[in-house]
């Protein structure tokens, strides 16, 4: 005798919520029955919210970090040192590093890491859109904050070639205070502001 399954409706929410990464199927659960217990408008805030993150959320054509405006606040803000051009790999990374207040320059996104097995290459990096920000000149200094991790360390490897052939560039690399392993986005502020402080040369 086949026993009974979840009412399609929910089953379906299940399978939606496990898409996302990090969720399986007992957190994907969790969460469904939680909608459940919801009042009915939070649920449906929610749901616009979600709406309106995919709808008003896009890259910003300068820096290609996440924001609701092209160019993004932080590329227009005249105080913002040009000279310095600091490249991460995801736009939450750049959040992290904001909150220390230790870095007054610029930024570049990469939305990732190269991994030939997933189908990541330069193009898929931006690098193309890394190269023309450089060759419109004022960068004098580019910090490589990959995180410490294979991808990473790979990564900020193929971008130190590239960036070897601009010889007005002082590349430097973020270090002490980021153990091999681990992710700029769940380091401390004061790690982090050691590792910009302690930066060195490539």
């Amino acid at each position: 005798m086949t026993g009974y399954g979840y009412p399609p409706t929910l089953q379906r929410i299940i399978d939606l919520l496990r898409r996302v990464p990090g969720v399986g199927f007992k957190s994907a659960q969790r969460i469904a029955f939680h909608l459940l217990k919801m009042d009915p408008q939070q649920v449906r805030l929610l749901g616009e919210g979600i709406l309106e993150l995919r709808e008003k959320i896009s890259y910003c054509g300068r820096c290609n970090s996440l924001s609701e405006s092209d160019p993004c606040p932080l590329c227009l803000d005249p105080l913002r040192d040009g000279r310095k051009l600091c490249i991460v790999e995801q736009s939450y990374n750049l959040y992290s590093i904001e909150k220390t207040g230790v870095f007054d320059g610029r930024y570049f996104v990469l939305q990732g890491t190269l991994s030939p097995l997933r189908g990541i290459g330069p193009e898929e990096l931006g690098i193309d859109k890394l190269e023309q920000i450089l060759s419109c000149g004022g960068v004098e200094e580019v910090i490589l904050a990959t995180n410490p991790t294979l991808e990473g360390e790979a990564t900020s490897l193929f971008l130190k070639k590239i960036l070897q052939s601009r010889p007005e560039l002082h590349v430097t690399r973020l270090s002490i205070g980021l153990p091999i392993g681990s992710d700029i986005d769940y380091a401390d502020e004061m790690t982090l502001q050691k590792a910009f402080e302690k930066r060195h040369d490539l």
